[in-house]
This record gives C-alpha cells, sequence and structure tokens, in this order.
C-alpha cells in the first residue's frame, strides 16, 4: 500500500486518513521528511541571492511539511493510542528528531542568512518571525564553538532518549500499579456506575469477577473521597505514591537525576546560571526571580488554609487523619456544611450532555460558531469523534476531535494537541484532538462525570479554541505555540463557564429524567468554593517548587538519592505537608521529565492564572456571556497565538496589565 504520510491527505481540512495509516508508514515518512526539510534548508543556504525576508524567512516556514505531518500523527498516537511498535518506534525515532532540531538551529549558514535580513519595512508579525528565529537559534547553541556544539547535540540526544524512557515507564507504572480487589464489598461507598466500570477494566485486563481501580496520574485518586474502606484507600494511595520509585524495571529515579544533571550541563554551555534560568527566558516571566517571588508569597498562605481545613477533617473523622483520609473526610465535610454530595450530583453531568450542551453550547453563545459531527470522518481510534466546526457565518473554521475515555495504550492525564496548524501562509485551518481518561463504562450505560472531569472538559476546550480561533500568517506562531507560562491562560478562562447560570442550567440535568440540578444545590456549590483550596494550592505549589528545586541545581550538585531530595527541596520550600502530597511526585512527573515540555515551568499554571481570574473578572464587570464579549477576547487573544507578545495581546484585551489581587480572591489567599 501506497504509504499516506507522503502527500497530503485528501481528507477535508487535511484530517490524516488513519485508516490507511500501518505502523510501518511512520518510520519511513520520518526519514524521508528529514531529508526533505534539510535539503530545503540546504537550498536556502546555498541559494546566490542575498538573504531576504521571502527567501529566507517565508522559505523556512513553508519547508518542513512531509515532517510535519509525519510527526503530528506519529505523536499523537504516542500519546493517545500507542502498541507496542509504536513504542519501539518511539525510543527509535525520537533521538532523530533531536538531532534534526540541532542540525536546523545549529546550522552557522542559516543562522547567517536570517541575521542578514533587512526587517526594515516589515509588518509586525514578519518582523517578529525573524527576532523569534534568531532568538532561537541563540538558546540552541549557535553562538558555542565546535566543541561545545558537539557536546551539547550529545546531551539533546541522551536527554531525548531518556524522557521518552521515563513516559514509557510512567504510562507502565500506572497501568501495573492499579489495585485489583476480590470483593465487591471493598468498594463500599463508590457509586454503581463507579464499580460497572471497575468491574469491566478488571474483565478487559483478564481478571473476570474482580475489581480493578486504575489510577490516574495525579497524586490524588478520584475513589479516595468515596471509598469507606480505610484500608483499601490506604493501599490505593500508597500505590498512587510509589509509582516509578518502588525498585524494579519501571523505577526511573536514575533517569531522573541523569535528566537534570544534563540539563544543568546543557544551561551552563548556553551560559546560564541554572536550567530554571534557561527555561524563563523563553517564556513571559521577566526573569526566574519573579517566578520564585511569586511562588513564596503564595505557599505559607496556601499551607495556612490547609492546615484549617485539617483540623476540620480531623474534628469530623473523630481519630488522626493520615493522607488517605483527607479525601473522604473533605467529601463528607463538604456534604455536612454545605450540603453538596459530589457523588450524588454525578447523575447530572452526563458525558454528552456535558458536552454538546455544555462545552459547546458555551463557545456557540460567545463566538457564534456551530458543531456538526463528521460520522464519515474516523480518527486513530473507534472511541475518537470528529467534529466539523463553523463561524457564525458558516464558513469553515476547522476540525474538532474528541477521544473522552481511558484504555492501556493511552498515557495518563489530559491534553489537546494539533494535527494541522492554521497558516493563511499555507491556506490551512487547525485540526485539533482534546484527549481525557474517562472511565468507560459498560456498553448501554451513560458516562457519567465528576464535577473534576466536567472541569477538564471545559479546560482542555480552552485550548482546543486557541488552536481553533488562530489567525496568523505564519505556522510558527499559531494557535497554542506561545509561551508555555501563558498557554494554559485561555483554557483556565474557558473554566469559568462551568457554573455560569445560563450555561449551567443547559447541561446539568439528570441523564435518566432530564430533571435540572435542583437551584438549591447550585447555590450550595458556590457557597462551597473555597472549601479545599488549602488542599489545592498546597497540593499544585508542592509540585511547582518541586520542579523548580530540581532545575536550579548545578550539574555537581544533583543527588544520588531522588526521594531524599525531595523531601529536603519540599521542606525546605515551605510545602511539605505530611498529609498533602505534591499533585506529581518525582517518579511520575510527566510534565517535566518525560521531555521537557514543562521543565522549570510547571509554575505556568499558576502564573497564567494570574491573567485568567483577571479576565474573568472582565467577562463578569462586563455582562457576560455576550457575543461582544466572546469577539473581543477571540479578536485580541485568542485569535492572534504568538503572532505579537502574549503579554501584549493581554494588555490589549485587558486594557492594562494583570493584577494578583483576583487571583488571591479566588483561591482564598487574601
Amino acid at each position: 500500500m501506497t504509504n499516506p504520510l507522503l502527500s497530503p491527505s485528501p481528507l477535508p481540512f487535511g484530517l490524516p486518513l488513519f485508516a490507511g495509516i500501518e505502523d510501518a508508514h511512520f518510520a519511513e515518512a520520518v526519514d524521508a521528511g528529514l531529508a526533505e526539510h534539510l535539503a530545503e534548508i540546504q537550498a536556502i543556504t546555498e541559494q546566490s541571492e542575498a538573504a531576504t525576508f521571502e527567501n529566507t524567512a517565508v522559505a523556512m516556514e513553508r519547508a518542513g511539511r512531509l515532517l510535519e505531518r509525519a510527526a503530528a500523527s506519529f505523536f499523537t498516537l504516542v500519546s493517545a493510542d500507542a502498541t507496542d511498535t509504536i513504542r519501539e518506534l518511539e525510543t527509535r525515532l525520537s533521538p532523530k528528531f533531536s538531532a534534526h532540531q540541532d542540525a536546523v538551529y545549529m546550522n552557522r549558514a542559516l543562522f547567517e542568512r536570517f541575521a542578514a535580513i533587512d526587517v526594515t519595512g516589515l509588518d509586525s508579525e514578519s518582523t517578529r518571525l525573524v527576532e523569534e528565529y534568531l532568538k532561537e537559534f541563540r538558546q540552541s547553541g549557535i553562538q558555542l564553538d565546535d566543541a561545545g556544539q558537539e557536546r551539547l547535540k550529545g546531551i539533546n540526544a541522551e536527554l531525548s532518549r531518556l524522557g521518552t524512557e521515563f513516559g514509557q515507564r510512567v504510562k507502565e507504572a500506572m497501568k501495573s500499579s492499579a489495585l485489583l480487589l476480590d470483593d465487591a464489598a471493598d468498594l463500599a461507598g463508590l457509586p454503581a456506575d463507579d464499580i460497572a466500570s471497575s468491574a469491566e477494566a478488571a474483565r478487559t485486563a483478564g481478571h473476570e469477577g474482580k475489581y480493578l481501580l486504575t489510577l490516574i496520574q495525579p497524586s490524588n485518586q478520584p475513589a479516595m473521597s468515596a471509598l469507606e474502606n480505610r484500608d483499601v484507600r490506604r493501599r490505593l494511595h500508597e500505590a498512587s505514591l510509589a509509582r516509578g520509585s518502588a525498585g524494579g524495571s519501571l523505577d526511573v529515579r536514575e533517569l531522573v537525576t541523569s535528566m537534570v544533571r544534563l540539563r544543568a550541563e546543557k544551561a551552563t554551555l548556553l551560559g546560564f546560571a541554572n536550567y530554571a534560568e534557561l527555561t524563563v527566558d523563553r517564556q513571559t516571566a521577566p526573569d526566574f526571580e519573579a517566578v520564585q517571588a511569586m511562588m513564596d508569597r503564595l505557599a505559607p498562605a496556601a499551607v495556612r488554609n490547609a492546615d484549617a481545613e485539617a483540623a476540620a477533617l480531623a474534628e469530623t473523622a473523630g481519630h488522626p487523619l493520615e493522607a488517605w483520609d483527607w479525601a473522604y473526610y473533605s467529601a463528607k465535610v463538604r456534604r455536612e456544611r454545605f450540603s453538596v454530595d459530589e457523588q450524588a450530583i454525578r447523575p447530572f453531568f452526563s458525558l454528552d450532555k456535558v458536552l454538546h450542551d455544555g462545552v459547546f453550547f458555551a463557545a456557540t453563545s460567545l463566538y457564534g460558531i456551530t458543531f456538526h459531527e463528521r460520522a464519515d470522518l474516523a480518527g486513530y481510534h473507534p472511541d475518537v469523534r470528529v467534529w466539523e466546526v463553523r463561524n457564525a457565518d458558516g464558513s469553515e473554521l476547522g476540525l474538532f476531535l474528541g477521544d473522552y475515555y481511558t484504555r492501556e495504550s493511552k498515557r495518563g492525564g489530559a491534553w489537546m494537541n494539533s494535527l494541522v496548524e492554521q497558516s493563511s501562509l499555507l491556506g490551512t485551518k487547525a485540526v485539533v484532538i482534546n484527549n481525557l481518561n474517562i472511565s468507560k463504562p459498560p456498553a448501554g450505560e451513560p458516562t457519567l462525570l465528576t464535577l473534576d472531569e466536567v472541569r477538564t472538559l471545559f479546560h482542555e476546550f480552552g485550548h482546543a479554541l486557541h488552536g481553533l480561533f488562530s489567525d496568523v500568517r505564519y505556522p510558527r506562531f499559531s494557535g497554542t505555540a506561545v509561551p508555555r507560562d501563558f498557554v494554559e491562560y485561555p483554557s483556565q478562562v474557558n473554566e469559568m463557564w462551568i457554573m455560569w447560570p445560563e450555561v449551567l442550567a443547559n447541561y446539568a440535568r439528570h441523564h435518566a429524567t432530564g430533571e435540572p440540578l435542583p437551584q438549591d444545590i447550585v447555590d450550595k456549590l458556590n457557597e462551597s468554593r473555597l472549601w479545599g483550596e488549602g488542599f489545592a494550592t498546597t497540593e499544585y505549589l508542592g509540585a511547582a517548587l518541586l520542579d523548580l528545586a530540581w532545575h536550579v541545581l548545578e550539574a555537581g550538585d544533583v543527588p544520588t538519592d531522588a526521594l531524599a531530595f525531595e523531601a529536603k527541596a519540599l521542606a525546605a520550600a515551605g510545602v511539605a505537608h505530611s498529609l498533602i502530597p505534591p499533585r506529581y511526585r518525582t517518579g511520575y512527573f510527566q510534565h517535566i521529565f518525560a521531555g521537557a515540555g514543562y521543565a522549570a515551568g510547571y509554575y505556568s499554571y499558576i502564573w497564567s492564572e494570574v491573567l485568567d481570574a483577571d479576565t474573568v473578572e472582565w467577562f463578569t464587570e462586563n455582562g457576560g456571556l455576550s457575543r461582544e464579549n466572546g469577539d473581543r477576547f477571540r479578536t485580541e487573544l485568542l485569535s492572534r497565538g504568538n503572532s505579537r507578545d502574549p503579554l501584549e495581546s493581554f494588555r490589549t484585551f485587558r486594557g492594562r496589565d494583570a493584577r494578583l489581587e483576583p487571583l488571591l480572591k479566588r483561591r482564598g489567599l487574601e
């Protein structure tokens, strides 16, 4: 069969022809794409004409299309549906991508052509394109001598290998650490649909008649809030925390220390004090000190709130608390103080209803866009659904894919990624995917969501909107290709519509009766908003500060005992709470060790939330859910990608710089 990746897809919007793609096609297409891209770059550097914006910068933006197609499809499967063959290919191909990145950005002839471009008279997006290329060259080692570049290439290759191995081990550890139970009585307290899902998970894993509590990526597991059996809670909690650091073939501690050492050496080579300084140099934060100062300001108040919550929980429990008791008694306090039972309201949050009448409804109300399911278009797995998205005037906007259920071949967590990026230069419209990890119920049963899962659905769709609304010329700036500490901002803003009265009333209806969520429960949910913020903020800050602690180390100071370092780092940061483990411990901190996506950048969520909380305040002050407000947010911010400084986009939208006070109020940290 002809490899469908070797030519543009014939499907609408360039959706990959997944039905015709075989695993073997990826290696062929990637190798061909790497070679083609290098040939295109060679053609740019060897032309006789002097460097101009068109023959250098625009030529670079047009280059690499085959590689982009192959990589987008391949890494989508790596994350969402990885067979053994795909995992083996990832191990083999990831170093090639790393080496290719080095070959491009350590190419002195290419750098010299970019440096020679006269930007006089260029529009602002074109000028920014040249500036961003030059910045990436410098941050990639173009200034190093030959020996320095060779060492940096070696470091990058090894980091790529180690990150791939970390991600694969974490995925396997999450699967192997699932808690298998023999007796349904051990699941007392769980809703009937969760028990059915655990029975189905056990059956699928080859344990007919038993029950399997599968894990999610963070430390705190959802079942902990409902399981009545304290020993089962303890076992589930300990299984979650031990991932990646319990010895055996899935232990990642040596991978971590090797990566941290290499990152520290890389930062030194590039002229930075440490890897955190290198990372922040690429972000919207002015410098590392500003990030550290914000974390230091938030941590004491968060821990004080957590201690107050712990006292209330201990009083309710009637015995000394352990970490595995927190979620259970927190849910109990929420029920007793606020008459809110989150398990009891799940029947009002069915997946299809929340998606169509909540997420899509809010987007239509704000932006006028409409969604049309395309049963004729297939994703990479039978669970993937495809919608064509159109503007208010009926014109095509792009494709949205939803992949909501957990499976063994999918990594943990939730994320958005692009299969095709919007670019007016290339004439492409966005094709974006949302992935979640919701337990799939038995056939014929509704998929009922927790409030946290509802939040995740809205959050990830905020990323999708950022991709779909992109209206830039150059693919380099498209959609979510913004600094890491800005990328979470639009997705966090989209969470505001979860409890917006008009939206909530439209989707929060009982899956069997159609009855709306009673208003007294809505009122209680709003009243209980701050309950649990001490835990949530402390848990998050624990992970963010642990990330920074790993990445301020010099190469010679990297410890051999990763868990001892973790404990020491949390204590030094003031977030070593005995009842609240960090949201991610070192052994499964995929954000920062499976690749470098959030390395020294997990602070981004709270940094972005400053912008988010201020934006929510603006929407509230200006009438909330309206086309006028949505169009302003879309035009001035969501559509801009990285075509201008993202903070300039925020200032243009908001009329000023962001203020911290709305965030402090939201999290009860005033």
